[in-house]
């Protein structure tokens, strides 16, 4: 085990489909260097060589060396299959399983921590982040693609493969359609392509999710409505979370949560018209507080709670 000093800082690897970030952190949350960068995506050997070269500049950045690092934390956007150390992750090397835990043993001078994405996320939160010191929390994370990341009665919810919080996969419209089978119902219907989707039906061509809502904001009601009906879709979903696991709180961040404002109150709402009604009443919806250091941050949580 590493000493006390080392264990005070670990790096934290949060990788993802459109850019890699890679920080030294203090115990106490405090980064002392961040760096990001678009993520590597030629081979899953190229995403994790710019993992370990990453982890480098950043510790060069901090004045550090890997003898002063307790731990490295590393986030997967996808599944991470701990019996076996392989992670599958679509949208950064493919569809297929590498040996990650291998590759890093291999490469990294300290043990490296690996959950996915989600997990960090709501990790993140729960340390630092808008859901402190609560044990019943889902982070719905929202961009791309939708997943959830699941502390309950105080632990992470993985599931018996590692698969637990696949939420985008949810069954909310009965009447199927193709593009279900090759992303789920709830993330087809709700996440940021169904935005601009939704947005170019309604005449409003070639928009981001963000250029929907600032048309929103303007007065457009074309904009609205398509926001609405995108917020009805998460309402439904995370009603079905309420439901389900009575959490304390359902943290809502990602991408398209950029716009969260324009969606929340929607959200809110509805989640009291479809989940169970104690439930629905309890529960808090919030947005969340860390943004885009959520993932960093629970990685580097991952790290030291190894080193603990």
């Amino acid at each position: 085990m590493a000493g006390m000093e080392a264990l005070e800082r670990v790096v934290a690897a949060d990788l993802g489909g459109t850019r890699t970030a890679v920080a030294v952190v203090g115990s106490d949350g405090t980064f002392l260097s961040k760096l990001k960068y678009p993520a590597e995506k030629a081979s899953p050997q190229a995403s994790v060589e710019q993992l370990v070269e990453l982890a480098g500049e950043a510790l060069a950045a901090a004045s550090l060396g890997w003898e002063q690092i307790g731990a490295a934390g590393v986030a997967v956007p996808g599944i991470y299959f701990p019996e076996t150390g392989r992670a599958w992750a679509p949208n950064l090397w493919g569809r297929d399983q590498i040996p990650l835990r291998e590759w890093l043993a291999g490469r990294l001078p300290v043990a490296a921590v690996i959950d996915s994405d989600r997990s960090a996320y709501v990790l993140g939160e729960q340390w630092l982040g808008v859901a402190q010191g609560l044990e019943d929390v889902v982070f719905l994370a929202v961009g791309t693609g939708i997943g959830a990341g699941i502390i309950t009665g105080g632990r992470l919810c993985r599931g018996a493969g590692g698969i637990a919080g696949a939420a985008g996969w949810f069954a909310l419209d009965p009447r199927y359609q193709e593009i279900y089978g090759q992303m789920g119902c709830f993330e087809a219907e709700a996440a940021g392509p169904a935005v601009a989707r939704r947005a170019a039906a309604a005449g409003l061509w070639g928009l981001s999710p963000e250029a929907v809502a600032t048309r929103a904001r303007l007065g457009d009601r074309t904009a609205r409505a398509v926001l609405e009906e995108t917020a009805s879709w998460l309402a439904m979903g995370v009603a079905n979370i309420v439901s389900l696991l009575n959490p304390q709180m359902v943290v809502l961040g990602g991408g398209l949560m950029q716009i969260g404002d324009m969606l929340l109150a929607t959200i809110r709402s509805q989640v009291l018209r479809w989940a169970q009604p104690q439930a629905a009443r309890q529960v808090r919806i919030e947005l969340s507080r860390l943004g885009e250091d959520a993932g960093l941050l629970g990685a580097a949580r991952l790290a030291l709670l190894k080193g603990d």
